[in-house]
């Protein structure tokens, strides 16, 4: 049987294990709890299991049956494990117990979907001709926990940097159920995130002249912000920036000391992703200094372009052709504005990142709830579908691998 027909037979423990995902996320790099669900789900099989020193993740390593002696070639597949501080409003009968906390993002799916295919490969072990990393990765919700994994030593878990790295993502919304999507090059977009706070002198509503009003300088950066975006960037190679949080005052006849404000921006290119970065420290500076206030200007770079290497995500994609149908894999247009950690393990190894379509059957793509609402739901119908894609790319690669040293022997 096929890896694809295999994976069928484990739907109903993938959705199991998925399902005590959702009823009990955790934030952040600690999730003892997700840890040791996922600890228990790999019980039994031939790994390598080993846990994270400064975050709760789990490496396991599958050493291939065919794998020749001492170098041999390795692959890595990976899953994030953290929710998000949403407060879930789905009405499902697994919804999170978990105040304020929510897997809105579909990583329990992600879990599942990595556990599965473990089980999968270690079911054909004897027939690798490679090793295969399995990164259950927590904090990829801003905290960086891809790049941490990697400084311990993840790319090298088998003992040599693996050839290739893939990862997938689900969508509750713009995908339709099980249809896979990828491209070669930018993927997702870098992320950024900035808070300006500019101090006046605060004083009566009454008598600005003897104050120093922090407020229009405030709403002067807002709009300069947006017509930098505009004015300075080449619209092929555009960026976002949306300012969310914005504050100042507690009266309306009293002038503040300071103002705030936070912002994102998501860039697709790394010229794209500089530019921004000066032109926001020019705006900010510049417009401080002609009101004559001070300002602090609090720029995080988060994370950086997600780029898929070209033949890797080529590879990929025909591989998701040939076990789904060419109907349900597709080379999407263009670039979506979300940002990634697996961007870290794509800036050091080639490989592909992947969207596959969750939406439930009963909800419109084009309309459902997107990811991080508190309104989200996925569908665990494509647990198998992730399971099998993750196994299949992770045999199809080493066998590449192989017929590649053949070659060169």
């Amino acid at each position: 049987m096929s890896l694809y027909q295999n994976a069928s037979d484990l739907r109903e423990e993938l959705s199991e294990l998925r399902r005590a995902l959702h009823r009990e996320p955790e934030l952040g790099l600690d999730l003892p709890r997700t840890q040791e669900k996922v600890l228990a789900a790999l019980e039994g099989l031939p790994l390598e299991i080993s846990t994270g020193k400064g975050l709760t993740s789990v490496t396991a390593v599958l050493r291939g049956g065919r794998r020749s002696e001492g170098k041999a070639s390795a692959v890595l597949l990976r899953g994030d494990m953290d929710a998000l501080p949403v407060h879930e409003d789905t009405g499902l009968d697994y919804a999170s117990r978990v105040p304020g906390a929510m897997h809105a993002c579909g990583h329990d799916l992600h879990v599942a979907g990595l556990v599965g295919a473990a089980r999968l490969l270690a079911d054909r072990r004897a027939d690798l001709p490679g090793d295969v990393v399995f990164m259950f990765q927590p904090g990829e919700e801003g905290m960086g926990g891809a790049k941490i994994m990697i400084d311990e030593g993840v790319l090298d878990a088998a003992g040599e940097r693996v050839v290739a790295a893939y990862g997938l993502h689900v969508f509750s919304t713009v995908l339709p159920q099980g249809m896979v999507a990828t491209r070669p090059g930018t993927v997702l977009a870098a992320s950024d995130a900035v808070r300006v706070t500019v101090r006046g002198a605060g004083g009566h509503g009454s008598s600005p002249h003897a104050a120093n009003d922090p407020v229009p300088a405030v709403a002067a950066m807002v709009g300069a912000l947006q017509t930098m975006i505009t004015r300075n960037l080449d619209v092929l190679d555009a960026a976002v920036l949306t300012i969310g949080s914005l504050h100042a005052g507690s009266a309306g006849n009293v002038i503040p000391e300071t103002a705030t404000f936070d912002a994102t921006v998501r860039s697709f290119s790394e010229d794209a992703h500089r530019r921004v970065r000066a032109g926001v420290e020019r705006v900010v500076h510049g417009i401080a200094a002609a009101y004559g206030v001070e300002v602090d200007l609090d720029y995080q770079e988060q994370y950086p372009v997600t780029v898929n290497d070209a033949t890797e995500a080529d590879f990929a994609l025909r591989t998701a052709q040939e076990i789904f149908g060419g109907a349900r894999a597709i080379e999407a247009p263009r670039p979506m504005a979300g940002s990634e950690d697996f961007s870290f393990v794509l800036q050091h190894v080639p490989g592909a990142f992947l969207g596959v379509g969750a939406c439930p059957a009963d909800r419109d793509p084009a309309t459902a709830p997107m990811n991080h609402s508190p309104q989200a739901a996925f569908d665990d119908a494509v647990l198998p579908d992730s399971a099998a894609l993750l196994a299949e790319l992770a045999v199809r690669r080493l066998d590449r691998a192989e017929a590649a040293a053949g070659d060169a022997r």
